[in-house]
């Protein structure tokens, strides 16, 4: 028999449970460390000189507090599928550690708090481009294109690219192409990054009834896909060098990183093995990282400022 005093009694245990870790753990740390770079070297590449004070606090606080947010609602509203995959099984919410109600005021919480700061000391252009990454990537993506189209991670995948706009307009108020060129390498990179992953885990996105591609057409599809991405990705990534958007130290740096991510992706098609998926994930975070410090180097060193 159930009786009245048992959803206060599991709210009590979400409460004795909690730990200040489960919250920083719902805003994907890692994730957000990685656009908050890719937000500096916006910022650091729409002007000649160093970005001041007052406004690369503010960006990064802001930008870091939304993103989070948005991660933290990824969280609330996958936690029946999290609960049913190894890789996410231990995550807050399924774990117990957290209840949806916490998670949901957390999240509004610092993603008020970020979009305030931005309003107040960056810019309301900022602030709203911001949000509506927000929207795109907890709403959009999570709520919607994640369970409905193996396309999700492309079309989905622009909310994650927007930081280094976002770090570009934080500084200058207003949106330039060289933005977007660098938008344009996140979004190009996503797909190859993500369903690399969703290789490695193709069993457990079946089980969870994901439509990921591995899922839905099949692994060798999406090994041909993620190759012709990545050969995509090479040629957007000689972009900024040809525009005149950085010069021959971030040329060089970029040929390398782009050749050694297509030896994964030929690999992963020809001659895989068990480990060969994986590895390319996580050799595609530290490619986007030492990428983009390419280009922040390459800014301060060789590169004349824009006109």
């Amino acid at each position: 028999m159930v009786n009245s005093t048992q959803p206060e009694s599991a709210e009590m245990s979400y409460k004795s449970q909690a730990h200040w870790r489960d919250y920083l753990e719902l805003t994907k740390p890692n994730v957000v460390l990685l656009l908050l770079v890719t937000a500096v070297v916006g910022m650091c590449m729409a002007v000649p000189g160093w970005v001041g004070w007052q406004v690369f606090v503010p960006a990064m606080i802001g930008i870091g507090l939304m993103s989070g947010s948005a991660a933290a609602i990824n969280h609330l509203v996958d936690r029946h599928i999290d609960a049913r995959m190894a890789r996410t099984l231990r995550r807050p919410l399924p774990s117990g550690a957290l209840s949806p109600r916490h998670v949901l005021t957390f999240s509004a919480l610092i993603g008020s708090i970020g979009f305030v700061v931005l309003a107040l000391w960056v810019n309301m252009l900022t602030a709203w481009l911001t949000f509506a990454s927000l929207i795109g990537y907890a709403v959009i993506y999570t709520m919607y294109l994640k369970r409905a189209t193996p396309q999700n991670i492309v079309i989905g995948g622009l909310a994650g690219a927007a930081p280094p706009l976002l770090g570009w307009t934080a500084v200058t108020n207003e949106i330039h192409p060289f933005a977007v060129l660098l938008v344009m390498i996140v979004f190009t990179w996503t797909p190859p990054h993500f369903w690399a992953l969703a290789v490695h885990r193709a069993n457990d996105y079946a089980k969870a009834n994901i439509p990921m591609l591995p899922v839905t057409h099949g692994v060798e599809f999406t090994k041909t896909c993620i190759l012709l991405y990545t050969i995509l990705l090479a040629v957007i990534c000689l972009l900024p060098y040809v525009v005149g958007m950085s010069g021959v130290i971030y040329l060089l740096g970029s040929s390398v990183l782009s050749i050694w991510f297509l030896v994964y992706a030929w690999k992963l098609k020809f001659s895989p093995n068990k480990h060969t998926a994986y590895n390319m994930f996580k050799f595609s975070i530290w490619q986007l990282f030492a990428l983009f410090i390419l280009l922040l180097v390459d800014h301060y060193l060789v590169t004349p400022p824009l006109a």
